[in-house]
């Protein structure tokens, strides 16, 4: 039996919030007050006026289909390693053995920051690029380092929405684990089973993301009452949502909200997801007045998630 179709979104359901007042030294109350009730009621919210600028995400769009199209043997020379970059390959396996088991029908292309190999943070090191697509890297690059400002931004905001000083969260992203990936979705009409569809029902992980969307549909949100609801494109505009780590760190204030893809559009289907991430020692835990005591720190929590989430990378 096919996956029933959802319903359209009606885009009062998804706030859409002006992030051009984020970037200020002194956030208004007004633009803060949106962003909480976001974060709470929802867990996903669009934001406009962004500063990323158009020209920079066509660049990433169009290198991100040359090397999609690219054989599966050249792609695989670059397959995902254990520090999470390179390609995922097409169809790949999640959480093997394991009731969850699934597989998604997509690809990707994961990089974050170069960094030395560091046995104490098992997680850095450097990028893997494939020969002669120079315009990949060069446009993740800088893709990577616009979209970081609204991170920042966005964080700020985050930590005024929980009625701290704009820069209480900021202290736990030094040397952040942010993560920026490509992902190319095939066709798929009439999916039979929930455990093989685009990406499969999930909450992500991290603090938050920054997602952009071609204008496909296929992003389905999962409401309050259990139903699936689509998310589409707003022209000019990203998609946020909250993860796990900002939902524990705000003892549940902030929503992570359940997430799937179904590329039922009949084309092939592109998005750019940055998940934000802090740094290797940022504690996990729950947020006591300004500060996060936690016995687990985010290096290790996610690098387990992962090790699950991803055999292909066959984390140690």
């Amino acid at each position: 039996m096919a996956i029933p179709l959802t319903r359209r979104l009606a885009f009062s359901e998804i706030p859409q919030i002006d992030a051009a007042p984020l970037f200020e030294e002194d956030l208004p109350s007004a633009t803060v007050g949106e962003l909480a009730r976001a974060c709470e009621e929802v867990g996903f919210f669009y934001v406009a006026n962004h500063g990323v600028p158009a020209k920079l995400i066509e660049d990433v769009r169009s290198a991100a289909g040359a090397f999609f199209e690219r054989p599966m043997d050249e792609k695989m020379l670059i397959r995902l390693d254990q520090r999470m970059r390179g390609y995922l390959p097409l169809d790949y396996s999640s959480y093997e053995g394991e009731d969850r088991a699934a597989k998604s029908h997509q690809e990707g292309f994961w990089m974050s920051y170069e960094r030395s190999l560091d046995e104490t943070r098992p997680m850095h090191g450097p990028n893997l690029w494939p020969k002669g697509h120079p315009a990949l890297r060069s446009s993740m690059e800088a893709y990577f380092a616009a979209a970081e400002r609204l991170a920042n931004a966005l964080l700020r905001g985050f930590s005024a929405a929980l009625g701290q000083a704009p820069d209480t969260l900021g202290q736990y992203f030094a040397a952040p684990q942010t993560m920026l990936k490509l992902n190319h979705y095939p066709p798929q009409d009439s999916p039979q089973s929930i455990k093989h569809i685009g990406v499969v029902p999930h909450t992500d992980s991290g603090a938050f993301t920054i997602l952009w969307q071609d204008e496909g549909d296929g992003l389905e949100i999962q409401n309050k009452d259990g139903e699936w609801i689509g998310a589409p494109l707003i022209p000019g505009t990203f998609v946020i949502n909250i993860g796990n780590v900002m939902q524990t760190w705000s003892k549940g204030r902030f929503s992570s909200t359940p997430h799937r893809v179904i590329n039922r559009g009949g084309r092939d289907r592109y998005s750019i997801p940055m998940f934000v991430n802090p740094g290797h020692e940022a504690p996990v835990g729950p947020m006591a007045g300004d500060a996060i005591e936690a016995d687990e720190v985010f290096g290790d929590y996610i690098r387990d998630i992962w090790r699950r989430t991803f055999p292909v990378a066959e984390i140690p």
